[in-house]
């Protein structure tokens, strides 16, 4: 068994895994890290994703801080026209393993041990040739993966399917057309996420007729409108202004409901239906393009969680669904990020990343470096990096808004942190206040406005989770 010394054993080597490897880093220029990850390259869940996903959000808000991850350019055409750029899959695969082998690796301070699992106690085992390494770890391991994150080409079915039915995850839903002669009639698309939602639109772009489509979608979801998420002087009414209609909105809702029904109003979330109350919201983000896009689809089913699927028909929560001739079903089924509890980032001998400002996992993730190199003790650390509970339906909105203002608010009375944060290319939003000029009255009276809604809104989200 080999054995050696390092600072930090990092598990994980997915997107807040790298974040926060090359935050440390820059901050600690004597730390040494080990990474290591089940997959082959790094990336994490991002090796195993369909081939036509893209991120939702600008790709300038996403990666490490110290490198960009796309051109900035802004989209002429398609549905995101008009907005920042949204990196592909392959794009991003391509930028993590730049990050890992032009940034992290050149330092001398990074071992990766990729193909391989952590076993505890310092432990590693490569997955191939079964070879241990034993590391002395000096200071702390990192524990990137608490966050799991589950995919419909790995993750495991929650139903029955029977003989005979054609079901499949997205990532194989390309290679049909090598074969045109087994192309399906008809496409049931189960699943309401991030995932069915790029299924139904990349078989519409593909050619399939809306009445080719149904899609199993057993909750609504709200959806941020993504023009509120543009980092760019141009769009500073919308992003910032954004910010203070949804503080305003937070400030004045009776309840959860008339929360998102306000910001509904205000331009900053969307629905596909206006005949439907969505009951679900996972920060998906969505242009008018592609909510207009999903709305072509009719036979939208609501029936509750798939059980079975049969030869000719579906069980589902609440009752059974007949399912047309030469059906190809398309699981997206798969949880993303998992719901699960917040536990304090630091604990002894252990930091555990997660999203302390949503929805911006990377940007978490270098913070929480930067913490754990500037900042003494784990009480003083996890007074500035409180974990924001993930909501699952419109009821736990309020609660991870109200977590995520008193995280910000903790953060303006850190001098070192601001100055950091401003400086760092993944919180755009302070890049924006930074760069207003004295003359730009119209900027400065939306500035003007933050700090008192901010206070409103923690007001009334305080009441409104009891």
């Amino acid at each position: 068994m080999t054995m050696i010394e390092t600072d930090y054993l990092l598990i994980g080597a997915g997107a807040m895994g790298l974040a926060f490897a090359d935050t440390l880093l820059a901050e600690l220029p004597d730390a040494t890290i080990t990474i290591v990850d089940r997959h082959a390259k790094p990336g994490g869940h991002w090796n195993d994703a369909y081939p036509f996903v893209r991120l939702h959000q600008p790709s300038a808000n996403y990666g490490v801080a110290s490198l960009p991850l796309g051109s900035g350019q802004i989209d002429a055409h398609g549905l995101n026209a008009g907005m920042f750029e949204l990196a592909s899959g392959a794009e991003v695969c391509a930028y993590f393993d730049s990050v890992m082998n032009r940034v992290l690796l050149p330092t001398g301070r990074v071992r990766y041990f990729p193909m391989s699992d952590y076993d505890g106690d310092g432990r590693i085992t490569n997955l191939v040739s079964g070879t241990q390494t034993q590391v002395k770890i000096g200071r702390k391991t990192v524990d990137s993966t608490y966050l799991a994150t589950s995919v419909p080409s790995t993750h495991k079915r929650k139903f029955a399917v029977a003989d005979g039915v054609r079901i499949m995850p997205p990532n194989g839903l390309p290679d049909l057309l090598r074969d045109p002669a087994t192309m399906p009639r008809h496409f049931t698309v189960l699943g309401a996420g991030k995932t069915g939602m790029d299924t139904v639109i990349w078989l519409l772009q593909a050619g399939a007729a809306p009445d080719m489509i149904s899609w199993v979608a057993p909750r609504a979801s709200w959806f941020f409108n993504r023009r509120i998420v543009q980092l760019g002087q141009a769009f500073f009414e919308q992003t910032i202004g954004g910010q203070l209609r949804l503080m305003q909105a937070q400030a004045a809702a009776s309840d959860a409901a008339d929360l998102f029904l306000r910001l509904e109003a205000a331009g900053y979330m969307h629905r596909i239906s206006r005949d439907v109350l969505p009951e679900m919201f996972h920060y998906a983000i969505a242009s008018e393009a592609e909510i207009a896009e999903l709305g072509r689809i009719s036979d939208v089913v609501r029936q509750g969680r798939v059980l079975a699927l049969e030869k000719d028909h579906m069980v589902l929560e609440h009752g059974t669904r007949a399912t047309a001739p030469d059906t190809l079903f398309i699981d997206c089924t798969a949880s993303a990020v998992e719901r699960r509890p917040p536990v304090p980032v630091f604990q002894p001998g252990l930091i555990v990343p997660q999203m302390i400002r949503v929805p911006q996992p990377t940007m978490s993730a270098a913070m929480i470096a930067w913490v754990e190199a500037h900042v003494e003790g784990e009480a003083a650390q996890n007074a500035l990096t409180m974990a924001v509970p993930l909501p699952d339906g419109i009821a736990d909105f309020p609660r991870a808004a109200l977590v995520n203002l008193f995280n910000q608010g903790i953060w303006s009375q850190n001098p070192e942190l601001m100055a950091w944060l401003i400086n760092c290319r993944l919180d755009g939003f302070s890049a924006l206040i930074r760069d207003v000029k004295p003359d730009e009255a119209d900027k400065i009276a939306i500035l003007q406005k933050m700090r008192p809604a901010a206070m409103a809104a923690m007001a009334n989200l305080q009441r409104m989770i009891g």
